[in-house]
């Protein structure tokens, strides 16, 4: 019965996803295969919520730790990464239980990569000139004049994804949002699915559990993870590791920048933007079955329908 089945469970941060998935886990032969493209990144543990070093010893989790933070990794990278770990697990005998909060990881997998054009290395030497003359706000209005769905998900500030959204334009005279919205073939997965998805019914409460669990990050020493971090990797704040959620406010509170203060509303802030990205995401893909996060009936009534399935 378990032969060829996948689990999927998906949600913005801070809804419980980990504590679900270890429930799973201890219920049923579950390998847990990270949907976290933070969690790739080695040593970099309090800001991305990483589970602690005996969580793994008892529920290991495939594709976190896979790179220095002074790397790159992408979504194509994680399909083929992500298939390799499906696959021995079903080897195995196990079913595979996909878990995180990166939705373009799990739609990428799912349905395919979205037609875009590969990075154009002279283009973005172009582009980054640009921007050292004129700053990124300006290149975001530019960006708006071609592609405002684009713009208007991104911050004035965002070079990584402003660079990117303009790439693809120049590239292709097609904005970005545009090419995102063509949908590949679905054969490209062809294992029966459980999609789970866990959405908070009460908004306001889960900016709490944000709030709260920030605050412990900067309790439990994220500044001075990321003081480490810089002494042993050549890094800077334009990186994709370094634009993760709670390292920027840190490298900004670090160059002195920001106070204490700031760096807990601003990384507060930011991680809000990232769950309501995440919940719009999650709200658009087929076939997900979506569980009140906040309802504390929802765990047993998730490990109910993952019996159900796992015994068609």
């Amino acid at each position: 019965m378990l032969n060829g089945k996948v689990i999927i469970l998906l949600g913005p941060t801070a809804a419980g996803k980990t504590d679900l998935a270890l429930a799973l886990s201890a219920r049923w032969p579950l390998d847990i295969i990270s949907v976290d493209s933070a969690q790739v990144y080695r040593y970099m543990n309090i800001g991305t919520a990483k589970p602690d070093a005996k969580t793994l010893a008892c529920f290991p989790h495939r594709l976190i730790d896979l790179i220095n933070p002074d790397q790159t990794y992408s979504a194509a990278q994680f399909c083929l990464d992500a298939s390799t770990a499906i696959r021995n697990s079903h080897a195995a005998g196990r079913v595979p239980l996909l878990a995180g909060g990166t939705m373009l990881y799990a739609k990428a997998l799912m349905q395919g990569l979205s037609p875009l054009p590969p990075a154009s290395p002279a283009l973005r030497v172009e582009l980054e000139a640009e921007a050292a003359a004129i700053g990124w706000p300006a290149m975001h209005a530019e960006l708006a004049r071609h592609d405002p769905v684009s713009a208007s998900r991104l911050q004035p500030n965002d070079a990584q994804r402003i660079q990117r959204a303009l790439e693809v334009w120049r590239l292709r005279g097609v904005p970005l949002s545009s090419l995102q919205l063509v949908t590949p073939g679905t054969a490209q997965f062809p294992f029966k699915t459980l999609l789970v998805g866990l959405m908070p019914a009460d908004r306001a409460h889960l900016h709490r559990r944000i709030a709260l669990r920030f605050n412990q990050m900067l309790e439990a020493d994220l500044v001075g993870e990321l003081e480490e971090l810089r002494k042993r990797f050549a890094l800077d704040p334009q990186m994709p590791s370094m634009r993760c959620v709670g390292y920027r406010q840190a490298w900004e509170y670090l160059e002195g920048a920001i106070d204490r203060t700031q760096l807990a509303e601003r990384g507060i802030a930011a991680t809000r933007q990232l769950a309501k990205r995440q919940m719009t995401w999650l709200r658009s893909m087929h076939g997900a079955e979506l569980f009140d996060s906040l309802d504390d009936s929802t765990p047993a009534t998730v490990l109910e329908r993952c019996g159900r399935f796992l015994q068609e």
